[in-house]
């Protein structure tokens, strides 16, 4: 029976390795470098599993930007619904919830993560914990660092779904790249994806507001607009509506040092019933407290104000109506840096689309597939990243299973 390695035990991999277990036809040896596997799959179900969007295909689709059309084939052949029906068939139900996304019932990572294992483990798949794959041998052959030494494995076919670079403690730290590098692949920088970014806080916002969250704004950048929530750290800023933006913004801090958003922080209210309710003017109140019972918002808020008008040196009591209420309408944020792709719930970058194949095969490879986050495309929070992991593992899987119909014989399986 032929063999089938796959690298790398997160969604993608383990998608890959169900389907082409389900098939029968081959031996599945699933390799890990860390001692236990999913474990990023399993952090990103801490606050429930968000596992993919119940919006209609097109509108998901679009969320992929440039990467759209090299991910519509895998993502039209295992969509949405097909994630709902697998994690069905594992015993796990999901519900989608107001906003659209797509949870398990249980909303917790671990039910559905052991269910899966049990499965595929059912099926004959070996799980190899501790082994950290380094690249390939002269003689083609996959090459493992491990407790006992270097090992080298021989395959009929390899797929690589080592994830991205962020949360390397989990497992995902971009190691991968030297080795394809080495090999001739071309490798997009991974940097951070759905990020916080830096600003230049005062000492004073600092100490007062760090961890404190902005709710109901909207942030603008480069046209682009997005409601939701963020939140002020020691060094900057993050959030949903942040990491809905973080692509455009970090291109745009890498290209040229820094950019400025524009928050909203009243985004449901007129400009003109603002200024109406600050035309009233502050009587015997603080000015602190007569701002923010007449333009409802919170400290947060206010000391995002109060640290603007520091920097601009006009303080936020001798301006007019006016001009305040057109500030907490736009409050403009100089971002100075990115976050560390550490702390980044993704990462963009990886193997060039240019080097893959339609059925994800390497170009310069063959019987060598990837799959996953290791792939150069982003996407935005809500769902979209697990279900192009969920997509380009099945359809790796699938490659894999027609590579193997008409692969060479034992021997001479890859090069």
């Amino acid at each position: 029976m032929k063999h089938v390695a796959i690298i790398g035990a997160g969604p993608a991999g383990l998608m890959a390795a169900d389907v082409i277990s389900a098939a029968g036809c081959a031996r599945v040896t699933l390799y890990d470098r860390m001692p236990t596997v999913g474990r990023k799959f399993l952090m990103a179900g801490r606050g429930g599993l968000n596992l993919t969007h119940g919006e209609d295909l097109e509108t998901f689709l679009a969320r992929y930007g440039s990467r759209t059309a090299p991910l519509r084939a895998a993502i039209e052949a295992f969509p949405p619904s097909a994630v709902q029906a697998w994690c069905e068939d594992l015993g796990q139900p999901t519900f989608i919830g107001s906003s659209g996304r797509v949870f398990p019932i249980a909303m917790k990572t671990s039910p559905l993560l052991r269910a899966w294992l049990r499965r595929i483990g059912e099926r004959g798949v070996e799980l190899r914990t501790r082994h950290h794959w380094t690249g390939w041998n002269d003689a083609g052959h996959i090459v493992f660092e491990t407790p006992e030494g270097e090992v080298a494995v021989v395959a009929d076919a390899v797929v690589l779904a080592l994830g991205g670079a962020s949360w390397p403690a989990l497992g995902s730290d971009g190691g991968w790249v030297a080795p394809l590098q080495k090999a001739g692949i071309a490798v997009a920088a991974l940097v951070p994806s759905n990020c916080g970014f830096l600003i230049a806080w005062s000492q004073v916002m600092r100490d007062r507001f760090q961890g404190e969250p902005l709710k109901r704004i909207a942030i603008t950048h480069d046209s682009e607009t997005i409601r939701g929530e963020a939140i002020l750290t020691a060094s900057g800023i993050e959030g949903g509506a942040i990491y809905a933006l973080s692509g455009r913004i970090r291109d745009a801090i890498l290209s040229a040092s820094e950019t400025t958003i524009t928050i909203d922080l009243r985004p449901d209210v007129r400009n003109e019933i603002i200024k109406r309710a600050l035309e009233a003017g502050p009587g015997k109140q603080s000015f602190s407290s007569f701002i923010r019972k007449a333009a409802q918002l919170s400290p947060a808020a206010i000391g995002l104000l109060q640290e603007h008008a520091h920097t601009a040196s006009a303080p936020l009591a001798k301006m007019t109506p006016t001009a305040l209420a057109a500030l907490i309408k736009a409050l403009p944020l100089r971002l100075t840096g990115v976050a560390p792709i550490t702390r980044a719930i993704s990462s963009a970058g990886g193997v060039a689309f240019d080097e893959v194949q339609p059925d994800f095969m390497l170009a310069r490879r063959s019987g060598v597939f990837v799959a996953g986050e290791m792939l150069d495309w982003e996407a935005p929070t809500g769902g979209y990243l697990l279900q192009a992991c969920f997509s380009t593992g099945a359809a790796a899987g699938k490659g894999v299973l027609e590579w193997l119909r008409g692969a060479p014989e034992k021997g001479t399986r890859y090069t």
